[in-house]
């Protein structure tokens, strides 16, 4: 009966459903019942997370495989936000800082108001602009606009674009926390504290710290009372980044890396009373050579700029908290080292301790990054620019492994001589194999981010001095001046490619009288004596002024008539372009942006007239010299008036017509005759080009100013035959498995348009001279390799501002025959007098007014020391077989020549001569003969 009712395909169908249900039934009563003690603690003490697997940042190398910037594992605690249960935040927070404190950790603090040591609530932002003001004697300036005024007065920059203005202040200081696209202008810090104050949707933008800390503690977060303020900041410095992370509550927050064992140890014995924290084990960055390379490696910080966040967190899917590089390679190649990140679901009980691994998606790493650098040749030239510059501030001799020098000069110690820059690069391809700038910094100060105690110890001592030493400037791509005496070679390849002979020869009679002034040879300047005859080869092997500026205008003086050639202002302007000395080099790295030098024009020179007319009228025209029965006499109409007298330079009008136009403006008459001979005697004639111009363009002095990297690339056309390479740092990018490889072969812009080639010929042999009969010759007396090279020294005008303006005033006030009382009463008339002129918002230019005022004769200058000259050593090596084009820079170096130990060390150290052979079973250099 049973059998027939099965057969039936019904009753097969129900029976069964009733099986499968027996079965589960058997199953749930198993697991409630037999197993169901086992599930419940599994249920109530095992939790599945996701813990993300930072990538490892790809390496840097040299162009041989040696490690520039690598990683290191490190400890990091994270909080998954998803994780953290909104009434134990506060706990947790407060005992995760109090644990890193007390071990000294570094946390990532963002939470922008901070306690002072007298307790008051102060903004992070304002203590900034604060801490600049002070470093730059800016606290008389209430605001960016009157701060930036007061620097573009300070550092004597005549242009009033403040776009222009403010790249002419990064150059001198190295950044301007100021931006200029707002009106009025405002600090950066400024704009990130209303951007803060807007996230929390804070409107007031003149609330104190303190009422900003309580509206957030109170409103915002609502951390009872019970915790104290100090406490309550703590807790928000959590939250703030918590907070930061936004939508993403499954990303971790880094709260501090690099912990120590202590920190490591001790949240994790107290890991079940930090819900949602967690410890993991991240690379971190470290440069293994420390400041080796630093400019050009770059250095890392945290995303904090608006552009950053913009590019990086909403765009690339950056952390917030994520590490990026700023400067150098590290900025420049930043998406290639990236990596991407990995993760790992796990699954961990009530303790945090892990109970097994369910799956692991591996990070992988960044891309390598091979750069075109020598690390070996890298250090030498690092080493020996350091120890040259030591030797010039001390005023002693430089023993070298191919020479002992001594440097000298004939006033004593170049004390001064603290900053330099040497670049070499590959004649062939334009790959740059050293660039080295001192003082430097080590990167891996920034690799979790800078304490503000090592980030005050980058800044320069005296804010005030340009060419004070600045360890974050990379002196190399962003210093741009005069190329002295190693521009020559030009103005001589110009002169034979127009068709005078090398070999004509010109007499130097020591001086050349342009007007009133003089234009006489180094050699006459020094002691009276003169070269004598001279061609092309001699000329530049003793850096004869006179030759080159007999070229450069087309007239022999020596014989006292023009040269056989056509020359003039714009064939010189063409070959200097020609080889790039107009343009960037291309280099990779254009953070801070690389700058592009400058070829003296015409159109530069009145431009720099005007601005100089400009300043001079601001300075000294006041209301009361317009007539207020033509004019209102006011602050704007004064404005006007001094932009209308300055638009007059380009047409240069004649003295009467300068007066009538001054009187029509509304100028009282007896002030117009006073402005009229100022203008057009001063100001209005010198905006023209002049043979005085030509004389220093021929021997790079004047408006020239161009980078250690665009000389080293003018020299290497001179060596190669006339080809122009961009600069390149980077031979290849390589994925961490080296399945792919993108390759970076060199850039031929152009093979510079001459005449006739073998003219290069013609300079280098006069550069070769140089080394052997010349300015350089006994610093290669008994170097083994014939090398070409140029000595140069830039004039650099101006005193050496100090550090406290107003206390050196004081310091010397008796030497002005003027007493503090008299002049403080003075200055408090001058402010009361000009109290709607921002410029007597500056104390130290008041002061200046009131000392002058009190003695008009008074040399308010004459107790600071003169700026020494740059030096320059530029060249190619070896002459006969070039490889590697070198320059070299000294700041306050005094003389061209004292750069040459530097050039010649670096040329061992490429060809092999410092190389150590084993010879008869004892170790030896393996140095060639003379």
């Amino acid at each position: 009966m049973i059998f027939k009712k099965l057969k039936n395909r019904y009753n097969v169908i129900i029976l069964t459903y009733i099986l499968v249900f027996v079965v589960i039934l058997f199953r749930l009563a198993t697991i409630m019942i037999v197993q169901g003690e086992e599930y419940r603690e599994q249920a109530e003490n095992r939790i599945i997370k996701t813990i993300p697997l930072p990538a490892a940042r790809g390496e840097i190398r040299d162009r041989y495989g040696r490690l520039l910037a690598g990683n290191r594992p490190s400890f990091t605690v994270q909080i998954m936000k998803n994780e953290v249960i909104d009434e134990k935040i506060n706990e947790v927070s407060l005992k995760l800082i109090n644990i890193l404190e007390k071990n000294e950790d570094k946390y990532n603090d963002e939470f922008p108001i901070i306690f002072s040591e007298e307790g008051e609530y102060v903004f992070t932002y304002d203590l900034e602009i604060q801490n600049w003001k002070e470093r730059n004697d800016l606290l008389k300036a209430g605001t960016a606009q009157e701060a930036f005024e007061m620097l573009r007065r300070r550092y004597g920059i005549e242009e009033t674009d403040p776009g222009e203005v403010q790249q002419q202040l990064i150059r001198a200081m190295g950044t301007v926390p100021i931006t200029i696209s707002r009106q009025p202008f405002q600090f950066i810090e400024e704009m990130r504290k209303e951007q803060w104050l807007q996230s929390y949707n804070i409107t007031d933008k003149e609330l104190s710290a303190y009422e900003a800390f309580q509206i957030v503690r109170n409103n915002v977060y609502k951390i009872p009372e019970e915790y104290s303020d100090v406490e309550a900041r703590k807790i928000m410095v959590v939250r703030e980044l918590l907070r930061k992370q936004g939508y993403l509550q499954y990303q971790p927050v880094r709260i501090a890396q690099d912990l120590s064992e202590a920190s490591v140890t001790e949240i994790e014995e107290k890991i079940m009373s930090l819900p949602g924290v967690n410890i993991a084990v991240e690379p971190v960055r470290y440069y293994p050579e420390d400041q080796r390379a630093a400019h050009v490696l770059g250095n890392l910080g945290k995303i904090s700029q608006q552009n950053e966040i913009d590019k990086y967190v909403r765009e690339l899917g950056y952390l917030p908290s994520d590490i990026i590089g700023k400067t150098g390679i590290e900025h420049s190649f930043e998406e290639t080292l990236k990596g991407q990140d990995g993760s790992q679901r796990v699954v961990v009980d009530s303790r945090g301790r892990l109970i097994k691994v369910l799956e692991i998606e591996d990070p992988i790493p960044g891309d390598g990054v091979y750069l075109t650098l020598d690390a070996n040749l890298q250090r030498v030239a690092e080493e020996t620019l350091e120890e040259v510059l030591k030797t010039l501030q001390a005023g002693g001799t430089y023993e070298g492994r191919w020479g002992t020098d001594r440097l000298v000069s004939r006033w004593g110690p170049l004390d001064n001589a603290t900053s330099g820059s040497v670049v070499v690069t590959d004649i062939k391809t334009g790959e740059v194999l050293a660039m080295a700038n001192y003082p430097a910094y080590d990167p891996n100060l920034f690799a979790t981010g800078i304490s503000s105690a090592d980030w005050n110890s980058l800044m320069p001592e005296n804010e005030r001095d340009p060419l004070a030493p600045r360890p974050l400037t990379n002196i190399a791509t962003s210093t741009a001046i005069q190329p002295g005496s190693t521009f020559k070679m030009i103005v001589g390849l110009a002169g034979i490619e127009q068709g005078l002979s090398p070999n004509y020869r010109i007499l130097d009679r020591g001086f050349i009288q342009v007007g009133g002034h003089s234009f006489g040879n180094w050699l006459w300047n020094q002691s009276r004596r003169t070269m004598g005859y001279q061609g092309l080869h001699e000329a530049i092997a003793d850096s004869n002024n006179y030759y080159f500026y007999s070229v450069a205008n087309g007239y022999d003086y020596g014989s006292g008539r023009y040269l056989p050639i056509k020359m003039n202002t714009d064939i010189l302007t063409k070959y200097t372009k020609m080889f790039g000395l107009n343009d960037r080099t291309g280099i990779e790295i254009q953070v801070p942006r690389e700058r592009s030098g400058g070829v003296p024009s015409i159109e530069n020179k009145t431009r720099t007239i005007k601005a100089m007319l400009r300043r001079h009228l601001e300075r000294q025209m006041k209301l009361d010299d317009l007539d207020d029965t033509k004019v209102e006499a006011t602050e704007e109409v004064l404005k006007e008036t001094i932009e209308q007298i300055v638009s007059w330079a380009e047409e240069n009008p004649s003295r009467g017509e300068v007066y009538r136009r001054m009187v029509d403006l509304g100028i009282k008459e007896d002030r117009a005759n006073i402005y009229t001979d100022i203008c057009k005697y001063s100001y209005f004639t010198q905006a023209r080009w002049s043979v005085a111009d030509t004389m220093n363009f021929a021997i790079g002095q004047g408006e020239h100013s161009y980078t250690p990297l665009q000389m080293a690339n003018y020299m290497a056309i001179l060596a190669n035959g006339g080809y122009r390479y961009n600069l390149s740092l980077v031979r290849k990018t390589q994925s961490y498995d080296g399945e792919s490889i993108t390759e970076f072969p060199p850039e031929l812009v152009e093979r510079i348009e001459l005449k006739d080639y073998k003219n290069l010929d013609e300079v280098n042999y006069g550069m070769y001279l140089v080394n052997k009969t010349g300015s350089a010759r006994s610093y290669f007396r008994d170097f083994p390799i014939d090398v070409a090279g140029k000595t140069g020294t830039a004039q650099r005008s101006g005193k050496i501002p100090p550090v406290d303006e107003i206390q050196y005033l004081k310091q010397h006030l008796r030497a002005w025959g003027v007493s503090e009382a008299a002049v403080e009463h003075k200055m408090a008339q001058l402010m009361e007098e000009n109290k709607d002129n921002p410029r007597y918002e500056d104390e130290s230019f008041v002061m200046r007014e009131a000392i002058k005022a009190l003695n008009p004769r008074a040399n308010l200058d004459q107790f600071k020391r003169d700026y020494d000259n740059y030096a320059w050593y530029t060249g190619f090596a070896p002459y006969d077989d070039p490889q590697i084009a070198i320059s070299v820079l000294i700041f306050q170096g005094g003389s061209g020549g004292y750069g040459a130990p530097i050039f010649r060390e670096i040329v061992a150290e490429y060809m092999g001569l410092n190389t150590v052979v084993e010879q008869d079973g004892i170790m030896i250099e393996n140095r060639l003969t003379p």
